[in-house]
């Protein structure tokens, strides 16, 4: 399993031990409502835990814990995993920060280093996100990684607007070359 560095986060592959700091994030009804649209219960963060560490076992990418390097406290989490949780899908990228951590570029700089390491090592023709249209934080974080909008599909339930980054375009991409001098 593997751990990313940024220069204010360490990304570590999601499991038991981030439980309570997961649960804190998860259980946030303003976090969740363009994930699930409610509050998970620790029941439902303990099954996101063992799904993630099944997942990190069978493809080597799932979710990543956000630590901050300079407190130790798990701020949020992200991930390299299929689309709609199907192997058959692209690679997708995707996060949600606690709110005392909002707006201060955490989101951008973990998915920058998520989406550049997915290129460096699984090498796919394309990597997406997706968010429900009115989330506009994340559809910008998408934007700033190089991201193209696609359009409106239909994902985990809802209808979300997908954004799309070929490998091509991620190697021009401006997102890459900061990633690039932060590695």
């Amino acid at each position: 399993m593997t751990t990313l560095i940024t220069p204010r986060l360490r990304l570590e592959p999601l499991d038991d031990r981030h439980f309570a700091g997961l649960h804190e994030l998860n259980r946030d009804p303003v976090v969740m409502r363009h994930i699930t649209g409610r509050p998970d219960t620790p029941e439902d963060t303990q099954l996101m835990i063992d799904r993630v560490k099944a997942r990190w076992a069978e493809f080597g990418y799932s979710w990543w814990g956000f630590i901050r390097q300079d407190n130790g406290q798990l701020i949020g989490c992200g991930c390299i995993q299929h689309l709609n949780r199907d192997p058959a899908e692209p690679l997708e990228t995707g996060w949600r920060l606690r709110q005392d951590s909002w707006g201060q570029g955490y989101a951008s700089e973990a998915a920058r280093h998520m989406v550049g390491w997915a290129f460096a090592t699984l090498k796919p023709e394309r990597v997406c996100a997706v968010c429900q249209p009115e989330n506009t934080a994340s559809s910008t974080v998408m934007e700033r990684l190089g991201m193209s909008y696609t359009g409106i599909g239909r994902w985990y339930d809802m209808d979300c607007a997908r954004y799309d980054i070929t490998a091509a375009q991620w190697a021009e991409s401006p997102a890459k070359a900061r990633y690039d001098a932060e590695a």
